[in-house]
């Protein structure tokens, strides 16, 4: 356990980023698995509404230092190039 008060305070403030950057993290994982989920169904539609809900939240997180901005990128390409590869609604 920390003796200083500034190290308690330290303390004090490691938990709580830690708890915001968990919470952050999970909910961009749950984004970009809605978006693979439409991806895997096959369903363009559905993966292409995540998407676009996806893009801006994924963006955010690499602005905030949740993630890095070359992984932001990384994940955008991917999941923008599974959703090319599924073919159009007839």
């Amino acid at each position: 356990m920390p003796i200083t008060k500034s190290a308690q305070k330290h303390m004090r403030q490691s938990l709580k980023r830690r708890l915001r950057n968990r919470a952050a993290k999970s909910s961009l994982k749950t984004v970009i698995k809605k978006v693979r989920a439409g991806i895997e169904g096959q369903d363009r539609n559905a993966a292409e509404k995540a998407f676009v809900q996806a893009v801006p939240f994924i963006d955010r997180a690499a602005g905030k230092g949740f993630i890095h901005k070359n992984a932001a990128a990384r994940y955008k390409s991917r999941l923008a190039r599974q959703l090319q590869a599924i073919p159009q609604p007839s």
